[in-house]
């Protein structure tokens, strides 16, 4: 790898070096390193893009780390990775992908993950996003998620795009059975005349199954975002989901709740607040030492966290 896809595996994954335990580090299309342990195999798939990432029953304190960088202006890519976790795991998995594009052409990263957790395993999954580059060429990702829980699984989510994504569409599909969980924690900035669209589906099946979507978002310059989440109570089931979206300049955004109860025993919240920063928590920083852009800054940093 060169040094300007170091830089973005960096943001993106946070690492300087090869990892421990079991990676695929994917660049410009191609994988650049691969590593399986003796508890999680990765597979490069044979009939399309992407890889079977096949962790074994009660594996616990590992991790794998399957990030992207691209840093070919023009390269348009969809990849495919299936996630097979076996029952009594506990796993950490790090993805994200990060563009660089100095050139004339679109570049784009597409990617379906689908999840199939196995019963009372646990699984943290993050992933980011980032794109940079002074080219005329946009980037664009539009990552798709799918998670199937089985019975007493959880899973807890944490997305966030950083910076410098002109266009994106962040797809979440899930099923929940018997007494599993899912936390769904995602965090967004556009700027520039960037769009964003975040959608999220979850259906609660099983008795006494939880979802949990939180969302924090910041537009702005002339920017644009659209959230909808989509909970449906189908048992014994409690769901919410959280918009929180702090607005500036021209932007536009647009919170699109939707709730439906199909049992009499389902409890679902839906909560969304759009607004811009409070002059009074500008003033308080500035009253600090901090000046109006770095007060600024430091509110939607938090924000954003």
């Amino acid at each position: 790898m060169d040094e300007i896809q170091k830089k973005i595996l960096y943001q993106v994954a946070e690492l300087d070096s090869l990892p421990v335990g079991a990676y695929n580090i994917r660049a410009n299309g191609k994988s650049a390193a691969r590593n399986s342990t003796a508890n999680i195999e990765i597979i490069p798939k044979t009939d399309k893009s992407g890889i079977d990432i096949v962790i074994k029953e009660n594996t616990t304190n590992e991790s794998v780390h399957i990030p992207v960088v691209i840093s070919e202006t023009g390269l348009k890519e969809l990849v495919y990775n299936d996630f097979f976790i076996g029952d009594n795991s506990d796993v950490v998995i790090i993805a994200g992908c990060g563009i660089h594009n100095c050139g004339g052409q679109d570049s784009a990263h597409n990617g379906i993950h689908t999840f199939f957790v196995g019963k009372n395993s646990k699984v943290r999954y993050i992933e980011k996003h980032y794109g940079e580059g002074d080219g005329r060429g946009k980037r664009l990702m539009n990552p798709r998620t799918v998670v199937h829980l089985s019975e007493g699984a959880q899973m807890k989510m944490e997305t966030s795009q950083i910076a410098g994504i002109d266009d994106t569409l962040r797809s979440t599909t899930a099923d929940l059975a018997e007494n599993s969980k899912l936390e769904i924690n995602e965090s967004v900035m556009t700027t520039g005349d960037q769009n964003a669209v975040s959608e999220f589906t979850a259906d609660l099946n099983g008795e006494n199954c939880s979802c949990n979507i939180i969302s924090r978002t910041v537009a702005r310059d002339k920017s644009t975002q659209h959230f909808t989440s989509r909970l449906n109570g189908n048992n014994v089931c409690s769901g919410h989901s959280e918009c929180d979206s702090i607005i500036m300049d021209q932007a536009c955004v647009l919170a699109t709740p939707e709730l439906l109860a199909n049992s009499t025993e389902a409890s679902l919240i839906h909560e969304a607040a759009i607004g811009k920063i409070a002059g009074e928590q500008i003033i308080k920083l500035m009253t600090l030492g901090l000046t109006e852009s770095e007060a600024e800054e430091q509110i939607i940093s938090g924000f954003l966290k």
